[in-house]
């Protein structure tokens, strides 16, 4: 391991996901491990042009493996994209002696994190963080499994009202322009029909599969729909245009929202968090600088930033056929 970084800092970024706690956990302890200092930077970006920042160590994040959330907060940054507030935050960084930052967060974050990198020629190392899962160079980001997992018990639950009153459910959820929490959360809670932004359903074939469906003997039905879908220009127009057209149902519409940002962290998530903290840091020990920890087929990667921020995340194709199959 290289002698040149003694001190590294970590920061979350953007919106939050569950496991961010765990890979902020696993920076700072392994860190502590290697014998480099560290130092959490409050609020994201803000925090570090602002000299928000607090001395680590293994002691300092205990008990945080289990948490939602964030304990450095996070924020979003209008100043980091100026010249000057970037200008501020690596004097900030300067004066506390730290050699190169950790930054938990998207694809924004890693923008920022590019730039600052390219601007100073300062070490910078990513790690996923996004319900979303739509950062390129990774099959996983920290806090999609835990969204998956609540998004699927929530809809369990609303299936049980759906069956009681013989309705039609609309439940829509995040994923900014992408379908992957919409996709496999549909097939693993039985949806009747799954709406994503990357296959446009059409109206038509939406109500012929409605129509299928109250024709072959069902009583209720769920849609999970992708906030991002192009189908409709939202979720409430679609249910209108589903009343106007196929009065037999009783429509209703559910927006899980940021419910599916919170709550421990899965075992899925903690571990991977682990695995990624562990990789970003010795990374940065070994001299590597601008890349984005991932997960393929199991294996921790490296991708650089700019791949990583200038790529699309690709849905599931085998899935979707899986879907069309389930919904049959």
């Amino acid at each position: 391991m290289s002698n040149n970084i003694r001190k590294i800092a970590v920061l979350t970024s953007g919106g939050d996901a569950p496991g961010m706690n765990a890979a902020i956990r696993s920076v700072v302890r392994t860190c502590a491990y290697h014998k480099v200092e560290c130092v959490g930077i409050y609020r994201g970006y803000q925090g570090m042009i602002e000299g928000d920042f607090k001395e680590m160590n293994a002691r300092s994040v205990n008990n945080i493996i289990n948490r939602g959330g964030t304990i450095l907060k996070s924020a979003r940054s209008m100043d980091f994209r100026t010249p000057e507030g970037r200008e501020k935050a690596y004097r900030h960084l300067r004066d506390h002696n730290i050699d190169a930052f950790v930054v938990i967060g998207g694809d924004g974050s890693f923008t920022g994190a590019m730039i600052f990198s390219e601007s100073f020629d300062f070490p910078v190392m990513g790690i996923p963080g996004t319900i979303d899962n739509d950062i390129y160079g990774t099959s996983f980001t920290l806090g999609y499994d835990t969204a998956l997992n609540t998004v699927v018990e929530a809809i369990d639950k609303i299936r049980d009202t759906a069956i009681s009153h013989n309705r039609l459910f609309f439940v829509e959820v995040m994923g900014r322009d992408a379908g992957h929490i919409a996709l496999n959360t549909g097939v693993g809670a039985g949806a009747e029909e799954i709406l994503i932004p990357e296959e446009n359903l059409g109206l038509e074939r939406l109500l012929e599969s409605m129509e299928r469906s109250r024709l072959s003997g069902k009583s209720s039905s769920i849609v999970v729909v992708a906030e991002g879908d192009k189908i409709g220009k939202s979720v409430f127009e679609l249910k209108e245009y589903v009343e106007d057209n196929l009065p037999d149902y009783d429509v209703r519409v559910t927006v899980l929202g940021h419910i599916q940002r919170g709550g421990r962290p899965t075992c899925f998530d903690r571990v991977l968090a682990s695995r990624m903290g562990v990789k970003a840091v010795e990374s940065l020990l070994e001299g590597k600088s601008n890349y984005m920890v991932g997960l393929a087929k199991d294996e921790i990667i490296l991708t650089p930033l700019d791949q990583a921020v200038k790529g699309k995340s690709e849905i599931n194709r085998e899935l979707l056929r899986v879907s069309d199959i389930m919904t049959t």
